[in-house]
């Protein structure tokens, strides 16, 4: 898909800049600024993947040694 934006000359140099660097097209720096900004932005999509792993892993229950050392802690403080 191709489409025209508008930028800030010093944006468009740094832009152009980091593409030399990078060794990519300007079109492929721009297309993974963009996805990562998306990517942070998009909370709700981030949430979903986790909870899809999470669901495919399904919930282990407590390590023994953490078990055990939770409990020690509560019965210390319940006395």
């Amino acid at each position: 898909m191709k489409t025209a934006i508008s930028l800030p000359d010093d944006l468009f140099r740094a832009a152009e800049r980091q593409a030399k660097r990078a060794q990519k097209s300007r079109s492929q720096l721009y297309a993974e600024a963009l996805a990562e900004y998306l990517a942070r932005h998009g909370p709700d999509e981030v949430t979903d993947a986790m909870n899809r792993v999470v669901e495919r892993l399904g919930e282990p229950g407590p390590e023994p040694f953490l078990a055990r050392a939770a409990r020690q802690v509560f019965e210390r403080t319940e006395g």
